[in-house]
């Protein structure tokens, strides 16, 4: 397991890889952080001893796929040692087509951790010094430029990984740690690191692996697992709005049906509305028997949810302890597998976009409700000050209607697609990616949602608070996003730096750090 030195605060400030994987903390640490990677003893012996077998091989008249012959539909032709040097060079070159907008700068230095991180596993037969080269450039702050199209999530993530080596090589471009993008052998000689020869196998073993889709994978977990806590904040704060009741919270009901994410987000909003007086008015002026769905089946949407995090997170830990490549280096041998297949991730990523879109659709419906006079027990229409000459947050919800459209277009998988590639050798591939990258884009999309509704419950809260006191975490929760610049109740106004503002507090944390202020660490 890698090993981790922390800072004061408990981010990490190096991580250490060894021959047994890595952890989600770490891969973020060094995607979004910067930390540090150093390779430890055990790795680069591993990788000595696997580099000997392959060396090995090399030496023999027998062919090797990855060694001595040439890759995917060409793999059929035995390559003389004279021109292997080539080969691996070439394999880099040719295999770095990729196409579109640049690729996120955390996702690159993701993927480009996880594959040092199968390198150090000391199976796939590279020397160390090329694992060396592969943590200098990281510490450097180097990023390759990988584009959008280009990986099938089969057979690794081919061009994106292609992009990355060419870096290595002192080839293509790359963005510096000023955020410039220039040639990558500029970027090298400035911070003393040498271009990569490759040699037998190591080109091949620099491409073939899933670690884009796994890197996003785990970027998506810790965003939805914020996400998710913010829509159970969001879901009390509009239930506290509309004069509902808590009571279908209570512990004992959610123990009826145990799921643990359902349990979890109903003592989240629990919570969160501890000490509220505008629950329990559902009986006052507009009396009702219960709340609608999408209020009273909050924790049982988030739940599912949380539940379907966890899935994804069990996959995600089996992944990092993997070592992912074709061929491998096991029992002294050259062997080739299946392994580098993203069906795995694939449909773990599209699982996570269906959650995201249902979490987004049940947010939505509790906004509307806030904004419809007919439904929100007293509330003035669309929640704005003199309703026919202002609108309110009547184009808000329009916003965010247009936002769960989006993410149910996207909730679409992308897994149960297949196009053959490489002359039918490689005949059905994963899409794994493009599930990684819709699912990016989704919890964008669910982001702008949640905030949304943050934006409409925490102004209806507001003006509910002129007769009836809310609970302290939504007091909390209000103060803050009013000193973040997410407006209150009032006449019209510029309303997109409104919005953009709640967007940001919720991104950032800021909307789960003011709860917590009040009701302690939520799940």
């Amino acid at each position: 397991m890698a090993a981790t030195h922390r800072t004061r605060d408990q981010t990490p400030a190096v991580v250490t890889l060894g021959t047994s994987g890595t952890t989600p903390g770490d891969v973020i640490a060094v995607a979004r952080d910067g930390a540090r990677v150093e390779l430890s003893g055990e790795a680069l012996g591993a990788m000595a001893a696997a580099r000997r077998v392959v060396d090995e091989l090399a030496a023999r008249p027998e062919p090797v796929y990855g060694v001595s012959t040439g890759f995917g539909a060409l793999a059929v032709r035995h390559i003389a040692p004279e021109l292997r040097i080539a080969l691996q060079r070439n394999i880099v070159r040719s295999h770095a087509a990729g196409l579109g907008p640049r690729v996120e700068r955390e996702v690159v230095r993701a993927l480009m951790f996880l594959r040092l991180k199968t390198l150090a596993s000391g199976h796939s037969g590279v020397r160390p010094g090329v694992a060396r080269a592969m943590a200098d450039v990281l510490n450097a702050g180097i990023t390759p430029v990988v584009h959008e199209y280009g990986s099938l999530g089969c057979s690794g993530d081919l061009a994106p990984l292609s992009h990355c080596a060419l870096t290595l090589i002192g080839e293509g471009e790359a963005e510096g740690p000023d955020g410039r993008v220039r040639p990558a052998a500029e970027l090298l000689a400035e911070h003393g690191i040498d271009p990569v020869e490759l040699r037998e196998k190591e080109g091949l073993a620099l491409l073939n692996g899933t670690d884009g889709m796994l890197g996003m994978l785990l970027l998506a977990c810790a965003d939805l697992a914020r996400l998710l806590t913010s829509a159970d904040i969001t879901a009390a704060l509009t239930l506290e709005a509309l004069l509902g009741t808590e009571r279908v919270l209570d512990a004992e009901l959610n123990a009826l049906r145990p799921h643990p994410g359902q349990a979890a987000s109903g003592a989240n909003m629990r919570r969160v509305l501890a000490g509220s007086g505008l629950t329990g008015h559902h009986q006052d002026d507009a009396p009702r028997v219960q709340d609608a769905y999408s209020v009273r089946c909050a924790p049982q949407v988030a739940g599912a949810g949380r539940d379907t995090l966890d899935h994804a997170r069990t996959v995600a830990a089996r992944e990092l302890s993997a070592s992912v490549d074709n061929p491998v280096v096991v029992s002294g041998r050259v062997t080739s597998n299946g392994n580098f297949h993203g069906a795995p991730l694939g449909y773990a990523l599209d699982f996570l976009a269906i959650a995201a879109a249902d979490l987004a659709s049940i947010a939505e419906r509790r906004t509307d409700r806030l904004l419809d006079r007919n439904r929100s027990h007293g509330l003035p229409p669309f929640l704005a000050r003199d309703a026919g000459v202002d609108s309110g947050l009547m184009i808000a919800q329009y916003t965010q209607a247009a936002l769960v459209s989006e993410l149910k277009r996207l909730a679409v998988p992308a897994s149960v697609d297949s196009i053959p590639s490489s002359a039918m050798q490689e005949d059905h591939v994963s899409m794994g990616w493009s599930a990684a990258r819709k699912l990016r884009r989704a919890l964008d999309c669910l982001t702008g949602v949640i905030a949304i509704e943050l934006c409409a419950a925490s102004r209806a809260i507001e003006l509910r608070a002129q007769r009836l006191r809310p609970g302290p975490a939504a007091e909390a929760v209000v103060a803050a996003a009013r000193a973040a610049g997410v407006g209150g109740a009032g006449e019209d106004r510029f309303l997109a730096p409104d919005l953009a503002s709640a967007e940001a507090f919720v991104r950032d944390g800021s909307l789960v750090r003011a709860a917590e202020a009040v009701t302690g660490p939520l799940a």
